[in-house]
């Protein structure tokens, strides 16, 4: 008897493991339901009964749809809708559906992604959801800032936002989540610099925000693993990296200078490095090749400079690279050459390849270029100064000033004439245009003028206006006449200018207007900083010569020599008298 009575105790025991035993509690299914219900009963819910059993039941599930418990409570929560989903009627209220969503205590995982949501996320309910872990609302409507509430959530590890019209700066106050490990949010509209508290985020591992208006140099990313900023207006300064790094992504931004050699060197889990489309210059580490986990390579789209040897050793795991658009000689790595499997372009460059499907440019091509954007080889360095104006800037302000400044160059012949001042001698290469040696040999030292604390006339690299531009935006457009257009811009060392883009005619020479613009500087008159020539493509004539002015700030020309201006003006600074 006794027997018995302990097998029908084990038998009632073992009912209470099998499923549905411990069904979802009425509150919870009721608000799944509900769910439904604010999503407009969308079809990829159309397995959703009154009889479902969310638990223990899988005959409701789908690959876009399911539920997750522990016990009698949701704990993961995935609704995947189709590619390209519209937004959800204007009757749709975003706060009632994360009420509802607040009715699930336990949730630890919530995946809503293509369903039309739209609106602002709603801080306040989204901080009742106390255990979330791994969040990922992609492909919806939502805007506006990332709400404060979000960094209450003490669990979360993961966030992931991507095709959403969010906005505003990337938040500071991301540090106070200290176990967020991903953060994606690719393709919104977020804007301004990224914080200097992203280092003090030691659990950060992953950071997306490629797709953004995201400008200004990146704070250091030591801890981060995968690194995504692409197609934004990041830069001009390579960010610090870990050794850790696997992959990072900065194709499409403003970054300039050249690649940090030694730091790259160390990554040794590098996997991928894509740099394309930026403004780099400078030497190609090619030990980038060989780095042993290097999977995927692209410098495409720089002016990376430096002669490959064909005797270069390259990583096991390489799999793409792309080196297009630079300013790359020598001969291709033999390890590229003969590599089946691996994607290897190149073109665009002055290589010796022999590979007609390529084309490349003739070597003195890579050669001016070089030099245009100042990089000079170690022969041609000792007078290279006139040689960097290959695009090189002038001066030019409007009408007002160059009228002032004929005034003050009539009202100085008057005195005694000076000895001339000596002219600049360059070595002339075959490689320059005759034209530009020219005009370049009259840029008298007559400009070095420090000891007046007027600025130094020099001559400007095309690359330099046009970061200093932002690419010669039209939101930097001050206005335009028949000649050509006149911008504002701001150059790397935070000197504000004022730059003169002027069509050229081939018959037009810029010997004697270079070496007269040159020459007027006086405390009493905007300052020429310096000048750029554009060349066609191939490199023979002159199509826009760019003039770099001062910039001025308080007025006018006219209205800073008027006693008017100064009477009624709150400024105390006298007007500018005869000296």
């Amino acid at each position: 008897m006794g027997g018995h009575a302990l097998l029908i105790l084990l038998s009632v025991a073992s009912l209470s493991l099998l499923p549905g035993a411990m069904p979802l509690q009425p509150s919870q299914a009721w608000s799944l339901f509900k769910l439904r219900q604010l999503l407009g009963d969308p079809p990829v819910l159309g397995t959703w009964r009154n009889y479902t059993d969310f638990c223990y039941g899988g005959d409701y599930k789908t690959a876009s749809a399911f539920v997750e418990c522990y016990e009698d409570s949701v704990t993961q929560l995935h609704i995947m809708g189709e590619p390209g989903a519209r937004p959800l009627p204007t009757t749709f209220s975003i706060d009632a559906f994360f009420t509802t969503l607040s009715r699930l205590p336990d949730l630890k995982v919530l995946t809503l992604t293509n369903l039309g949501l739209w609106g602002p996320l709603p801080g306040g309910k989204i901080s009742r959801l106390q255990k979330l872990e791994i969040v990922n609302v992609s492909s919806n409507y939502l805007y506006g800032e990332l709400p404060r509430g979000l960094s209450q959530l003490g669990s979360l590890q993961t966030l992931v936002a991507d095709h959403n019209m969010l906005g505003g700066k990337l938040p500071g106050w991301l540090k106070d989540m200290p176990l967020l490990a991903v953060l994606s949010l690719r393709n919104n509209t977020l804007q301004g610099t990224l914080p200097e508290s992203l280092k003090d985020m030691p659990s950060l591992r992953s950071l997306v925000l490629a797709s953004n208006n995201l400008s200004g140099n990146l704070p250091e990313l030591s801890n981060l693993q995968v690194i995504d900023m692409a197609n934004n207006a990041l830069g001009p300064k390579f960010p610090r990296l870990g050794r850790k790094v696997a992959s990072v992504v900065l194709a499409g931004n403003k970054f300039s200078d050249g690649l940090p050699a030694d730091m790259l060197a160390s990554c040794y889990l590098l996997e991928r490095l894509d740099v394309s489309g930026n403004r780099f210059v400078g030497p190609f580490p090619a030990a980038l090749l060989s780095l042993p986990s290097m999977e995927y390579l692209s410098i495409a789209g720089n002016r990376f400079t430096g002669r490959l040897s064909g005797n270069a050793s390259c990583g096991e795991n390489l799999r793409f690279v792309d080196l297009s658009s630079n300013l790359l000689t020598g001969s291709l790595p033999g390890c590229l050459l003969a590599a089946p499997g691996k994607t290897v372009l190149f073109s665009a460059n002055c290589l010796s390849t022999g590979d007609d499907s390529q084309s490349q440019h003739p070597s003195p091509f890579c050669r001016n270029q070089a030099l245009a954007v100042g990089i000079v080889p170690e022969q041609g360095r000792e007078k290279s100064g006139a040689k960097a104006g290959v695009v090189a800037g002038i001066v030019l302000v409007g009408a007002l000033v160059v009228s002032a400044a004929v005034v003050f160059v009539v009202r100085k012949a008057r005195l005694p004439k000076a000895r001339p001042a000596r002219r600049l001698v360059e070595h002339a290469s075959s490689a320059y245009p005759s034209n530009l040696l020219a005009d370049a040999r009259y840029i008298s030292q007559t400009v070095k003028l420090g000891a007046l604390g007027i600025p130094a006339y020099r001559s400007f690299s095309l690359v330099e206006l046009e970061a200093a531009t932002d690419n010669f935006q039209v939101s930097s457009l001050m206005g335009q006449d028949a000649h050509g257009q006149m911008y504002r811009g701001r150059l790397s060392n935070g000197t504000p200018v004022t730059i003169r883009s002027l069509k050229v005619n081939k018959s037009q020479s810029f010997t004697r207007h270079i070496e007269m613009i040159s020459k007027l500087r006086h405390r009493h008159l905007v300052s020429a900083l310096g000048h750029c020539f554009q060349y066609n493509l191939d490199e023979s004539t002159v199509t826009h010569l760019y003039l770099v002015f001062e910039y001025v700030h308080n007025g006018n020309l006219r209205g800073r020599i008027s006693r008017k201006f100064f009477f009624s003006s709150q400024s105390h600074s006298p007007p500018l008298l005869p000296s």
